[in-house]
């Protein structure tokens, strides 16, 4: 039976169990906006984070509503997302200091390998070529 607290009831035989859907949560209130970061269990008990964003809205006739965006991130992704996101801040509080042309290097690397399996799996044809026999 669940229950709107997110707990949710198993029964198996003469044995009840009781397992927590959300394990952790952690509210942040910036400015108009607020954030949620929920830690929630899947059924084989493998962790992963909700973040949600929230805004309050004030719609129509004047009634007031919340505008929701969701991210899922999952345990095998927290070191890369959180590499991101601290790469991401630290460029954003620090100017560039360095991790620009770290990011340029980078991003040149990618575009590079992506143009060379491309070139490995097509044929680079012409616009003049088509129609031609």
């Amino acid at each position: 039976m669940e229950e709107e607290t997110g707990i949710k009831e198993v029964v198996h035989g003469n044995e009840e169990k009781v397992t927590k859907e959300e394990i952790f949560t952690k509210v942040v209130r910036a400015g108009k906006r607020t954030y949620f970061f929920d830690v929630k269990a899947t059924r084989t008990d493998d962790y992963y984070l909700t973040i949600t964003e929230s805004k309050k809205h004030l719609g129509k006739e004047g009634k007031v509503y919340y505008e929701k965006h969701k991210i899922f991130l999952y345990k095998e992704d927290f070191d890369k997302f959180s590499e991101g996101f601290k790469d991401a801040v630290a460029y954003i509080g620090n100017g560039s200091s360095g991790l620009e042309d770290s990011y340029q290097s980078e991003e040149k690397n990618t575009r590079n390998e992506s143009e060379e399996i491309i070139s490995e799996e097509f044929t680079n044809i012409e616009f003049d070529d088509l129609g031609k026999k």
